[in-house]
């Protein structure tokens, strides 16, 4: 999942409301951010296949540092351990431990029985939603919808960089997951060098809100 996870980010302002937004799309993405670099190190593995599913053509081999259970919670509560001991906020290192978190719980629909319990674990999950095209779109824009909507209603715009901003994003976000049913990439290296991409999401997010204001 993609889009589901910034649909997260955006949902959260309702609930942590002074936090930036590009802060919550840090912890929602957290996984995703830091797997590209463990595949470009050669820790973890991907492997393109053409076809292995409708919506999806990789193969994740062996991802348990990024995206096994035990280590999304791990990930979690260092998110949230370092943003408690920066601003003694206990509410908002919560919700940015549960957004880590909740990019395995969003995962499972979408991928194949390849998510592990915890490093070493025999034992994977996923339902496969990505098997079809028209359900991995549902279910995407489905979170993204109601995540930009609830951040519509909880905040407005500042100026034109808050309106105009904000929609140039949920665009580039949108041609991110279309450009998932392009052509597939021709190596792992290149998988892991365009998924670097993802980090500018957060300075971008950052500087959107930045421009919003809480309503009322």
């Amino acid at each position: 999942m993609i889009l589901g996870h910034y649909g997260a980010a955006f949902a959260a302002k309702r609930v942590v409301p002074r936090s930036s937004l590009g802060t919550l799309a840090f912890a929602a993405q957290l996984l995703d951010e830091i797997w590209p670099i463990f595949v470009l190190l050669g820790i973890e593995r991907v492997r393109v296949v053409p076809g292995f599913m409708a919506a999806n053509p990789l193969e994740f081999v062996y991802y348990p540092f990024t995206h096994s259970l035990a280590m999304a919670i791990a990930w979690g509560l260092l998110v949230a351990g370092v943003h408690f001991a920066s601003r003694r906020d206990a509410r908002t290192a919560l919700v940015l431990g549960a957004l880590v978190v909740s990019h395995w719980v969003l995962d499972v629909p979408v991928h194949g029985p390849d998510l592990p319990l915890w490093p070493g674990s025999d034992i994977f999950v996923g339902l496969g939603a990505w098997r079809s095209v028209a359900l991995t779109m549902a279910l995407e824009l489905g979170v993204f919808a109601f995540g930009v909507v609830s951040y519509l209603r909880q905040t407005r715009a500042r100026d034109r960089v808050g309106s105009v901003g904000l929609w140039v994003t949920v665009a580039l976000l949108l041609a991110v997951l279309l450009s998932g049913f392009g052509p597939p990439p021709p190596s792992a290296k290149a998988v892991g060098a365009g998924a670097l991409g993802l980090w500018i999401f957060v300075p971008l997010m950052y500087w959107v809100d930045k421009h919003r204001e809480l309503r009322g």
